[in-house]
């Protein structure tokens, strides 16, 4: 065995026992002592590097002494005084772990290998080797954040592909676990039956409840009317919205960064120049370097853009596929007519009104984005047997495209309202898009920032008499916007933006709860049954990681639960010496690998996941080293989850995965509305035997209970008394099953309106 820290041979100097510790998704660690009466010993310092190897020059632990050695005095010896050294080394991950992660954002729709590649990189250009990174799956969304270590950071991203990650000699592993098997088998001759330890817990589960986040619950849609005077309308629920952030902020003051743009352009036609991106020619194309998301509420700020002279190309395009026009799901279109014109695209063609520059005019460009639904793919999860979830969730976007027409030497065009170029619904639209900020065929222009933001997740629409229906913008009156969503929470106008009088207002959104699913194993429950117990095996479980971020996540996470719970829990531990090791003496066993273990005498045979392997080098001299091995299968310890205690109020219902729910109802709305009649359409033809029910709150639902019930319908369209100037309708379709399936969620229709 040598050891050897910053090149130099302390093998010498080494005391048994020598300790290497190796933890599943965790940094290695390695204790070990030396010691030493020599004047001339160099005692070394935090920082320094350490390698542990074998004489056949294989290494067992690479790393960095992360704290001064501890001193021992032992005396003194015929040379000087004698010390005894304690030394504690971190695996390579403390060279990352060191630095703070660049603000970022999220990673979407990517492959958790190519995340693992983007963060290594991120901190330490050019110093790892990656090529034993495997894509390991694509992952929703992950987000980094700048207060966590990249270890951790590492082992959720590791956790959520059911992978196993390493940084070990100057090199980054990821791989499915399980890809190398070691056999523990009781017939083998070198097998030690005294060291194998085994447990076999019983802690099936056949009643699961998975708690996750506060997710979007009910569709809403509060219908108010204007007077001319208020400026604040009380919205019926707090709406749902994940944390506004910036997903992405560019000046343009700096060189371009590669991790946040891709930029084809071979004639060098963008140049960065006084603060700005300058444009000054074709066939270049600036694309950011992540997907977005076509969920919740986006505000897409693409600059405020000067042209120099006429020109030609798409700015803060979408694309759901390569950058073509044809696949241009919505962007700016600049033709040369005269000077420049700014018109919008959408799918793939021109649509909407257009707008004429003015030389010396700055345009800021902003695209809106409002979806139906906050999260556009499940989350995925992994049991030992199979993968749930992960299903794409089609949704509407209403896309309203617009430009704020600023005059600098008018500082009251600032407050100006923006010009609407574009304002229709997109049915189905793509849940990913690639964002292309300039596609330039022949632009000549210079664009001052981009920002890409989250924005609140509230949809505003106002009628005036005898006019078509708009959208109202919401943000800051700087930017052009009419009205802010406040925490009261309450739809409030600015002063130039006052809504007239009987001028309808719609804002619509959803309602936020606590996301649950309960889910049960009947053959389960039946199996276990007996004269004095029902047989329910219950366990209820809050969901950290992988995030579930819904009611049908919670599902898929239950249904993942479920998947291991039916299994026989088994959890164990082996130790050897390195010469005896499942598969021989050069076997260096890793967290992450599969365990088998035969043994007939004790009734087991199964297959489990190592996941803590411990080293004690006994013997320096001849390379010999006790192993020890835990290991655990996904019964025992679920590998692929983070879970704590949840907190229940209620216990709910038992659902079927993917079964017990039909479509929401989001386009469901009023038509009409009277002092004493409410038309409803459903947005949707009923269900063929099924129809609408509409309810006074939201509770009961079901054929058999008319408590609260105002009605059941089917037809598209129906009418309801209206009897109060506030008044709530629930509604949620059902369909002709025995018994009827229902929404997930219900569409609330507020109305506060004069009678």
């Amino acid at each position: 065995m040598k050891i050897k820290i910053n090149n130099q041979d302390y093998t010498y100097a080494a005391r048994p026992k020598l300790r290497i510790e190796r933890r599943l998704n965790r940094p290695d660690q390695m204790k070990c002592v030396l010691a030493s009466s020599d004047p001339q010993f160099i005692v070394p310092v935090a920082g320094d590097r350490v390698v542990i190897s074998r004489e056949d020059g294989f290494k067992l632990f690479t790393g960095y002494l992360v704290a001064a050695p501890e001193y021992e005095y032992l005396g003194w010896a015929a040379t000087g005084p004698a010390y005894r050294y304690s030394l504690r080394a971190i695996g390579d991950q403390i060279v990352l772990d060191r630095k703070l992660l660049p603000q970022r954002a999220p990673f979407i729709q990517r492959a958790a290998g190519d995340v693992l590649k983007q963060l290594v990189e991120s901190l330490a250009p050019g110093v790892f080797n990656t090529a034993a990174v495997q894509p390991c799956g694509t992952l929703p969304q992950f987000y980094t954040s700048l207060q966590r270590a990249f270890s951790e950071q590492a082992a959720d991203l590791a956790l959520r592909a059911r992978a196993a990650y390493r940084l070990h000699d100057g090199a980054v592993s990821l791989a499915l676990i399980g890809a190398v098997t070691h056999v523990l088998d009781t017939a083998s001759a070198y097998f030690s039956p005294q060291t194998l330890l085994l447990s076999a817990p019983q802690q099936q589960a056949n009643d699961v409840i998975a708690i996750g986040r506060v997710e979007p619950r009910a569709h809403i849609r509060d219908y108010f009317l204007g007077d001319g005077i208020s400026t604040s309308f009380i919205l019926s629920h707090t709406p749902f919205t994940r944390r506004a952030q910036t997903l992405m902020e560019e000046e343009f003051t700096a060189a371009l960064d590669s991790r946040r743009w891709t930029l084809s352009d071979p004639a060098g036609a963008i140049t960065l120049n006084s603060g700005a991106l300058q444009v000054n020619g074709g066939g270049c194309t600036l694309s950011f370097a992540e997907q977005l998301e076509l969920g919740g509420a986006l505000v897409m700020q693409h600059g405020e853009v000067s042209f120099t002279s006429a020109s030609d190309g798409i700015l803060g395009g979408l694309y759901s596929g390569t950058f073509t026009t044809a696949n241009c799901f919505a962007g700016f279109q600049i033709s040369p007519s005269g000077a420049s014109t700014i018109g919008a695209i959408v799918q793939g063609a021109n649509a909407g009104t257009t707008l004429a520059t003015v030389a010396g005019h700055r345009y800021a460009l902003t695209t809106r984005i409002f979806s139906t639904e906050p999260f556009r793919a499940q989350q995925t999860f992994h049991s030992s047997t199979a993968t749930r979830g992960g299903a794409s969730v089609p949704a509407n976007v209403r896309l309203v495209l617009e430009v704020h027409d600023i005059d600098p030497a008018n500082p009251a065009t600032l407050q100006n309202r923006s010009t609407v170029l574009y304002d229709a619904v997109i049915a189905n639209a793509p849940a990913f898009v690639a964002y292309v900020l300039v596609n330039a065929a022949n632009l000549h222009a210079g664009i001052a920032f981009t920002r890409l933001l989250r924005g609140v997740d509230v949809e505003v629409r106002s009628t005036i008499p005898a006019q078509q229906p708009r959208t109202r913008l919401i943000g800051g009156i700087a930017e052009g916007a009419e009205c802010t969503v406040t925490t009261s929470p309450a739809l409030q106008f600015f002063s130039p933006d006052v809504p007239v009088a009987n001028e309808a207002l719609i804002a619509r959104y959803r309602s936020s709860a606590r996301a649950l699913a309960r889910l049960l194993d009947a053959a389960g429950i039946s199996a276990l049954a007996t004269a004095t117990d029902d047989g329910h095996r219950a366990i209820a479980r809050r969901v950290l990681q992988p995030p579930a971020r819904t009611s049908a996540d919670c599902e898929s996470a239950a249904q993942a639960v479920l998947d291991d719970s039916k299994q026989q829990a088994w959890s164990g531990e082996y130790t050897c010496w390195s010469d005896f090791l499942p598969g021989g003496a050069d076997s260096d066993p890793l967290p992450g690998d599969a365990v088998h273990v035969i043994a007939a005498d004790r009734g087991a045979n199964f297959t489990a996941i190592l996941r803590h392997v411990e080293i004690e080098v006994e013997d320096l001299a001849g390379d010999h080293s006790r192993y020890l091995l835990r290991f655990a299968n996904d019964a025992a310890e679920p590998f692929a989850f983070q879970f704590e205690h949840g907190v229940l109020h209620d216990l709910p219902d038992a659902v079927t995965p993917g079964g017990s729910f039909i479509a929401d109802l989001p386009e469901a709305q009023i038509t009409a509305i009277t002092s004493t009649t409410v038309t409803i359409d459903g947005g949707t033809p009923p269900p063929a035997g099924g129809g609408f029910e509409v309810r006074r709150s939201d509770a009961g639902w079901g054929i058999g209970n008319d408590r609260n019930l105002a009605g059941r319908f089917s037809a598209q369209s129906f009418t309801l008394p209206r009897l109060t100037r506030v008044q709530n309708y629930y509604v949620r379709q059902y369909d002709a099953g025995s018994p009827p399936r229902y929404s997930r969620n219900t569409t609330i229709l507020h109305i506060d309106y004069p009678l």
